[in-house]
Order: C-alpha cells, then structure tokens, then sequence
C-alpha cells in the first residue's frame, strides 16, 4: 500500500516545528475573562502530543485559534512555518481538524461528501485515497448513504475522514472519540497511529487518558488558560509515580483514609509511596472491618498524574 504524501510540505529546510504557540494569550468581555494566559510550546514533525486539560482549561480555545476560527488577544501560532494569519492558507492546507461537535452536510452522500472537501483544497483525482479513507474507517459500506441516515459514531467516521481527505501533515483531533462505541475507537487509532508512523504530526485533546498514555509521545497539561505540565508521557509518569491499592469495597473507609482516596462506584484507589504505607493503610482497613476484594497493587497511570498536577497546580 502506497504511503500518503502530504499535500502541504513545511518550508524550504525542514526546521520548523509543525506546530508552534507563542506567548498565545486569549481575553472575552474586554479582558475581564482570560481563556489563553501566554501559552508557548511546540510540537516537532512527527509527533503525537497530547493536550490535556479539564473542560474550561483552554483547549478548546487554543484549536480555534489554530484553525482560524477566532484570533489570538496576543501571540502567535504558525504551522509548520506558516503563520495562521498572516499566512492562513497555506497554514490551513497543513492542517486536518475533527472537531468536536457533529458537523455535516444532509444534502449529500458520504462519499460526495468527501470529493467536495477535497475540491476545498484544491485535490484532483483523488478517488483512489477516498476509497481508502472509506475502508481504513469503516465506511466502505455506507459510501453511498445520505450523511442524515447516518449514526453519530457513523457521523464521526465521516468527520475524521474529511479532516484526512487532502492528505495533512499535521492532523489535530479533538476529543474524537467523546460517546462513540469500542469498534471505532480502535479503528480510529490503528489508522491514526499508521498514518502518524508514517510521518504525520498528531495533536490529540481528549478526556481519556488512557488513550493519551498509550498514544501520545509527549503531553501538556492546561489549567486556567496556563501550562502546569511539559514533559514526556514517560518522565510525567516516573516523575509522579507512586504504588496505588486498587480494591473493590461495598463499606464506606474509615475517616481517616477517606480524604486521601479516590472512589468510583465500588472501586477505591489509595496512594501509598513504599511498602511499609501499604501494610499501614491494609491494617487500618482490617482495624475498621472494611471488607475488600480485588486488591490489586501497582503504579500510579496517568490519571493518577493528572488529577495530582491538576490539584496542585495554582488556580
């Protein structure tokens, strides 16, 4: 199978980042409310990076003023090289985004669909690409379906199908697999990291963290419209990393381990940082008669990181 070839290249000299922010700041209701506060990283060519974040952090703000949808209050974006303003089309020709809202056009079959946004972009004969597009996500059978008879995670498919239509080299996803099923998530990201395997610079917000642990190269964290975190996926980790107890309890925890753990339904987290905290914690839940089954010991993962980045981090 042939690679894909971008349909836009970087600049003459291959030495900018594919995506870089700079000193990105973001204001509404004249200044009163600051949504971007002096943002700057970048992101090399072939990356997949990870922006996270938790709702009203920014992201969303920040891919706005990357895909030229609203403009930065200060700062700049370019991509690869290209200034989102001052040179918006050739930034533009650069970039796929799936948004995250369900966005289409009810008049047209998914295929037509997809050859009028490769006429956006100014591709010719591109047939042989859509045909691959349709297979690789799972639309091969509904290439000639009404976009309106669609399911959402139907939609969706179609969604990150024209964001890949004109070939970018930088592809930036935005919560793509918010309410879809199983089957898609793992379509999606089998082709998502080919094609990133292949070259393709990935830049990926999402709620799910596993997903960004095992995807992304390197991550940040925004809070407040500000970078609280920078780093590899893996220094994040070893940088954090702690032992959590992992068990599953139908007893409420005794009051003093209460404040330092986390519950979701019946399953509890603790953080403990050497053995001598574990037997601590296991005796003071024997101490209360708290029944627990499914222990399980192990390293912290990366939402055990965020949620401590994010809770130490000044607001």
């Amino acid at each position: 199978m042939q690679s894909p070839t971008p349909a836009a290249a970087a600049p003459s000299g291959g030495e900018h980042p594919a995506l870089r922010f700079e000193a990105v700041s973001k204001t509404y209701r004249g200044g009163q409310v600051k949504a971007l506060d002096q943002v700057s990283f970048d992101i090399q060519p072939g990356e997949f990076f990870g922006l996270l974040g938790p709702n009203g952090a920014g992201k969303t703000s920040l891919i706005s003023i990357l895909a030229g949808l609203s403009r930065a209050s200060s700062g700049r974006v370019r991509v690869l090289g290209h200034d989102v303003v001052d040179d918006y089309a050739a930034a533009r020709k650069c970039l796929g985004i799936v948004p995250q809202e369900l966005v289409f056009d009810p008049f047209f079959s998914v295929r037509e669909a997809l050859e009028i946004q490769s006429g956006y972009f100014g591709v010719r004969d591109n047939g042989a690409w859509i045909d691959e597009l349709l297979e690789n996500l799972g639309l091969a059978d509904k290439a000639h379906a009404n976009m309106r008879q669609l399911s959402g995670g139907m939609k969706r498919r179609v969604l990150v199908a024209q964001a890949l239509v004109h070939r970018p080299p930088v592809i930036v996803l935005d919560e793509p697999t918010a309410g879809v099923d199983v089957e898609l998530r793992q379509t999606l990201w089998a082709f998502i990291a080919r094609l990133n395997k292949e070259g393709h610079t990935v830049l990926l917000t999402t709620h799910y963290l596993e997903e960004a642990e095992a995807l992304c190269h390197r991550i940040a964290m925004l809070k407040t419209g500000r970078i609280v975190a920078l780093d590899r996926t893996s220094n994040l980790l070893a940088g954090k990393a702690s032992t959590m107890l992992r068990f599953k309890t139908d007893v409420a925890l005794p009051q003093d381990l209460a404040p330092i753990a986390r519950v979701t339904g019946r399953i509890v987290q603790i953080k403990a940082h050497d053995a001598a905290e574990v037997e601590s914690v296991l005796a003071r839940l024997r101490a209360a008669g708290v029944p627990v089954e499914d222990l399980e010991i192990g390293r912290a993962d990366l939402e055990d990181v965020f949620l401590e980045i994010m809770q130490g981090a000044q607001a």
